[in-house]
């Protein structure tokens, strides 16, 4: 196989690996794709696999359709092997086996959106919006571990309500034919636990089980792998401990570390040649990482040579780092793409005074982390109603769509309404005609014609000849066009969009529930964006997965790198801050530079700021200066003064006292103890550590 040459030993060695389950370290840039699509491509023209028995799983549908492209390239019979994300992946599962849950088989997903409508309707009106969306957090939370309202729910919240609200979330779930994204891995574990037939048939069918980035797994997903291996399985899955950076979204990077004890037998293979970055960027980022207790270990390396050194920008105030950046910008060559450049921060509220001085400068730039194509308040309308022509039990898509564009339908009416309802929405709407005024009544009428017709030509069109008649029937095409035309928006295109995303499913039914499900599932990781020649301005967890030949990561100071929130773990977060300081440095081919503020406005007000502590761990000879601020502040030279019983004031610990001070590698460090109890190490020359009186305090 011609694809096997091209791998370096280790990569090879992985592909060609069979028997035990496999675990493949893969370092930031070291072809990991490649390895797992070769391994699938292997597998049927060497091995001779039926692609059928093979199951590959992601976490977002570009990563699944990059895979799909990669693996029919090399193997056009490779087609027939089933490339899913997790969630499409339960999907498929439960749709075919939902009568043994008490599932309907024209099930709707509902999105965060959608998910909020029904807990507020479950839980009544005494509830205010703000509260509402903390429970539905601590539901997915649930959900990601596998809990139902029935389990004990005190590692996701004590609150006494959750399982109450939880419970009556869930049971106007089902009562409205729906799942949510939690719902898709949950119930797969529920339906593969409670049907052992089902499983050893699903463990029939995939006898090569496939992960990718498994560092992002959730207790949920780890639960399901556990149920779809067994004896007569091959289990591979490929992941980087040092790139777990979603723990808010329910991510465990425990899921990877504790691999080997999960699954008995288990081989590790380390990719850690990196074909992206210098060796420079690669050795900081490793030096960085090595700090923290949870992880298996790799050293990343590259025969692209030592590159540029690590700049290194302290500025005055946030101002004055968008104005730095601004300059680096202009430098670039005449001609050069601008695209090639990320600035990179920790939150997405710094993004503003980029903004801010970009446009001034009539710098072109890329906002990337903007509203999504499914979340857009007309294309969720369109979708409403091809939810509700599949499934009339729907509740959020019903009181979504059928007074939108306004029919006269009020509130009172849809009283009544509910009142009759004990089964469809359709049925209730029909009982519920005499009691209305006849405004009311027309509108219902109309709304129930428009339906009908709808459910007529649902056998019979395809789903873009269908959206495109809904849009008529509905009055959502004129109501929006209208819109543009007061509004000066661009909302028309949007929902004419729908009917060429719905051109390459089959019609009828299953071919509108198709493309329902992937625009649902699709929506968490839509491309944004279309290459264009701007800069590209970006939050560090959005970058993963993407590189630049040069990236600026600002903002490097203790409380945004790492960031720091109330009621954090401190440790925990502390490795995952520094795993997400390692994605961003491991962005960038050719040049990595830092930026960090003595001071930057908090509330209105300026706040002095001490330097990241991750600075620290970093090998100074790589690190140059790019402005005078750079050089040590007035603190580091006179360190003679710092030394230990000497009284100190920090911005986030408050007064304390030195108790320790020494060099190493080039810095010098000192241990604080403060009177909050607490003891921190510091970098002196990034502390900003104020001086103070010990009698004064």
């Amino acid at each position: 196989m011609q694809e096997l040459q091209r791998l370096n030993p280790e990569q090879r060695r992985a592909v060609l690996h069979e028997g035990a389950p496999l675990l493949i370290l893969a370092g930031a840039g070291s072809g990991k794709t490649r390895v797992i699509t070769t391994k699938i491509a292997y597998l049927v023209i060497e091995k001779s696999a039926d692609p059928m028995s093979i199951l590959a799983v992601t976490f977002t549908n570009k990563a699944a359709n990059e895979m799909k492209s990669r693996v029919t390239a090399m193997s056009a019979e490779a087609a027939g092997v089933m490339i899913r994300t997790f969630h499409s992946f339960g999907a498929w599962l439960l749709r075919r086996h939902s009568h043994l849950l008490g599932i309907p088989a024209t099930y709707t997903i509902c999105d965060q959106d959608d998910a909020l409508v029904v807990l507020k309707n479950a839980a009544g009106e005494r509830y205010e919006k703000q509260e509402l969306r903390r429970y539905l957090r601590w539901i997915e939370r649930a959900k990601d571990y596998c809990l139902g309202p029935e389990d004990d729910l005190t590692d996701v919240s004590t609150d006494r309500r959750l399982t109450d609200i939880y419970r009556l979330y869930q049971q106007r779930l089902e009562a409205s034919g729906k799942l949510d994204f939690g719902d898709l891995i949950m119930r797969t574990v529920d339906l593969l636990r409670r049907q052992p037939e089902v499983r050893d048939r699903i463990r029939g069918r995939f006898r090569v089980v496939l992960v990718d980035e498994y560092q992002d797994a959730n207790a949920a997903q780890f639960l399901l792998l556990k149920e779809l291996y067994g004896p007569e399985n091959y289990l591979c899955v490929v992941g980087d401990e040092d790139q777990s950076i979603y723990r808010f979204r329910g991510a465990d990077v425990q899921n990877i570390l504790r691999f080997p004890e999960a699954f008995p037998g288990t081989e590790i293979i380390r990719l850690e040649e990196n074909y992206r970055s210098t060796q420079n960027i690669l050795e900081a980022a490793t030096k960085v990482v090595a700090n923290n207790r949870e992880r298996l270990g790799k050293s990343l390396w590259s025969k692209r040579g030592a590159g540029l050194s690590i700049g290194l920008a302290v500025l005055a105030d946030e101002r004055e780092e968008a104005s730095f950046c601004a300059a680096l910008l202009e430098d670039t060559a005449p001609g050069a793409d601008l695209g090639n450049t990320a600035i990179l921060y920790r939150n997405n509220y710094q993004s503003r005074i980029f903004e801010t001085v970009f446009s001034r400068l009539h710098i072109p730039f890329r906002l990337i982390g903007t509203l999504r194509f499914a979340e857009r308040e007309e294309v969720k309308d369109g979708l409403a109603y091809l939810a509700f022509l599949l499934n009339d039990r729907d509740e959020v898509a019903f009181l979504r769509i059928v007074n939108k564009p306004s029919r006269g339908i009020g509130r009172s009416s849809l009283e009544k309404v509910c009142a009759h309802r004990t089964a469809g929405w359709t049925e209730a709407c029909r009982a519920a005609l005499q009691e209305l005024s006849a405004r009311s009544r027309r509108g219902l009428e109309e709304f129930l014609a428009i339906m009908e017709q709808l459910s007529a030509e649902l056998p019979r069109l395809r789903p873009a000849e269908l959206v495109r008649k809904m849009l008529e029937l509905s009055g959502l095409h004129a109501y929006y066009a209208s819109k543009d035309r007061t509004e000066e928006t661009g909302r028309l295109q949007n929902i004419e969009e729908l009917v060429n995303a719905a051109r390459e499913y089959p019609r009828g039914a299953e071919g509108l529930a198709g493309f329902l499900e992937s625009l649902r599932l699709d929506s968490s990781d839509e491309d944004p964006y279309e290459r264009v020649n701007a800069v590209n301005l970006i939050t560090m967890h959005n970058t993963k997965g993407l590189e630049f030949d040069r990236v600026i990561v600002t903002g490097m100071e203790d409380g945004l790198i790492p960031h720091y929130r109330e009621g954090m773990e401190e440790e925990l977060e502390l490795e995952e801050e520094r795993r997400l300081f390692y994605v961003a440095m491991t962005r960038a081919r050719d040049r990595l530079i830092l930026t960090g503020c003595r001071r930057r406005q908090v509330f209105g007000t300026y706040k002095f700021r001490s330097l990241s502590r991750f600075l620290g761990e970093m090998p100074e000879g790589l690190l140059e200066p790019m402005t005078p601020g750079a050089a040590a502040p007035a603190e580091e030279e006179a360190g003679s003064e710092y030394g230990a019983g000497t009284g100190v004031y920090h911005d986030r610990y408050g007064p304390g006292m030195i108790i320790r001070k020494w060099q190493e590698g080039g810095h010098t460090l000192v241990d604080a103890r403060f009177e909050s109890g607490k003891t921190a190490r510091f970098v002196l020359r990034y502390a900003n550590l104020e001086r103070i009186s010990l009698d004064d305090r």
